[in-house]
């Protein structure tokens, strides 16, 4: 296993960090980054556990050893602030929601107003309503009818995500809305990260365009804040459709009973945040909502179709717990072997390819020279098929996440970050997977994939490029 050096403040120079090959004059390696990603990433772990590449004419460090990459993430975290290149262009669409903001007292004290809602007691009081929402949807499906996986799942998360974060009365026209806006804003996204800089100021119409979509998100983000507000002010909703006894699930009804969605807690402290605030902290939910959990299931179902062993595992575990019952919300706690898939199609696909961080002095990372100011590169997709930390990374093996299986699994698995900038919503978006998964099952006993096997296309996540798959009855 390779091994990767302290790090430690550099009064003087150390070795030169090698650099990557193929660079071209002032578009340095974006041609690569823009046509072959994923192979592009993967191919720098052999020439060191630091290496440098350029974006334009600006110079990158990207991390390849994931040990390394814990260390600038927890151990010398102050030495790595939360920005970078990708993170300035995201800073226009999200502004500064958590995961933009930087580093400092605004990012902790927004952080921990945002915390309760959050924590697994208050997420469990949305799984009813999510269940409910995704068995709707789930089951309006035609049968035997070929669909696009990815954009199914994007509209099935993102409908779980607006009913738990703003409660079951969300306009339908604001939800298709953010369904047509986040994909494109997130494409653009990656596509002026490895651009040169340069490139986003032009009045090229994709800037433009890129410009509108913007403009239009924050617009429908206020509607959604509005519509929020206008409802907390009157009676709070009880609960709908009986949520919960319709379920056939005890004990849900009273849980459930009057909770509006997570955004109350934001709504409570809205003395604390200013309107573009609010604005930002949602895109940011959103943005999360839509591309990490609609990617994990769009992937998990094609695994699903390729390994029917792992499909059927899965109906048995679901069988067992539910005995013949709809799922509820109780029920998810008991579906450990559901977790374990779902915890490897995140690790194999990514999500995120590529995420950046600012050294705030000169240092030395892995026995190379970092210069205050540069941009440090890391991958959680590069990390999570490593194979020294998980041998066989292109099999996808459930198993490796079984109770004693080796710590260095978990200790190179970085989907939701680490450290103090680690994802909020890890928590909800396990609980939203989970949910989105076994209602599913629940509702269709087979599934047959129709397309050739999809290609992995990069944007923020990596997402299936063509993924169709016919749902059956029988």
């Amino acid at each position: 296993m390779r091994s990767a050096k302290a790090v430690t403040a550099s009064p003087t120079p150390r070795a030169p960090v090698p650099t990557a090959p193929g660079g071209l004059p002032l578009i340095g390696h974006a041609h690569q980054l823009i046509r072959t990603p994923l192979p592009f990433i993967t191919s720098l772990r052999d020439h060191g556990s630091v290496v440098r590449i350029r974006l334009g004419p600006t110079p990158a460090y990207v991390v390849t050893d994931p040990v390394l990459t814990r260390t600038v993430l927890v151990t010398e975290a102050a030495h790595f602030a939360k920005g970078g290149k990708i993170f300035d262009v995201l800073r226009d669409v999200f502004g500064d929601g958590l995961a933009t903001v930087a580093d400092g007292d605004t990012h902790l004290r927004n952080r921990r107003l945002m915390q309760p809602m959050f924590n697994k007691a208050h997420i469990a009081t949305r799984r009813t309503a999510m269940i409910d929402q995704a068995r709707s949807m789930v089951g309006a499906w035609e049968k035997d009818q070929p669909l696009d996986v990815f954009s199914n799942m994007n509209d099935v998360t993102l409908a779980a995500f607006l009913v738990a974060l703003f409660g079951t009365d969300f306009p339908v026209n604001l939800q298709g809305e953010f369904t047509a806006l986040m994909p494109p804003l997130m494409k653009e996204a990656i596509r002026q990260t490895v651009l040169p800089s340069w490139v986003a100021r032009l009045p090229l119409p994709a800037n433009r365009a890129h410009s509108r979509r913007i403009a239009r998100l924050r617009a429908v983000i206020d509607q959604a804040i509005d519509h929020r507000s206008s409802r907390s002010a009157s009676t709070p909703p009880t609960n709908v459709r009986g949520l919960g006894e319709a379920a056939g699930c005890p004990h849900q009804a009273a849980a459930e009973k009057d909770h509006a969605g997570l955004f109350e807690t934001l709504m409570a402290a809205e003395d604390q945040f200013t309107r573009q605030q609010l604005q930002d902290e949602a895109i940011t939910l959103m943005n999360a909502a839509i591309e990490t959990t609609a990617t994990a299931l769009a992937w998990t179902l094609y695994e699903l179709t390729r390994h029917p062993d792992i499909e059927q595992r899965l109906r048995a575990e679901l069988a067992a717990v539910c005995d013949g019952r709809p799922l509820c919300q109780e029920d998810l706690d008991q579906l450990p072997y559901a977790r374990q898939v779902l915890q490897e199609a995140v690790r194999k696909y990514g999500p995120a390819w590529m995420v950046t961080r600012k050294a705030t002095r000169d240092i030395d990372l892995g026995g190379h020279r970092i210069p205050r100011g540069a941009d440090i590169v890391w991958s959680p997709y590069l990390h999570q098929n490593d194979p020294d930390h998980f041998p066989d990374p292109a099999t996808f093996d459930p198993d490796r996440w079984a109770s004693g299986r080796a710590p260095s699994t978990r200790d190179s698995f970085f989907a939701f970050g680490d450290g103090r900038r680690k994802c909020i919503g890890e928590n909800f978006a396990w609980v939203e997977m989970q949910i989105i998964l076994a209602t599913l099952l629940e509702t269709w006993p087979r599934l047959r994939l129709v397309s050739r096997p999809p290609r992995p296309e990069t944007a923020i996540t990596i997402k299936p490029d063509k993924l169709t798959i016919a749902f059956e009855a029988s």
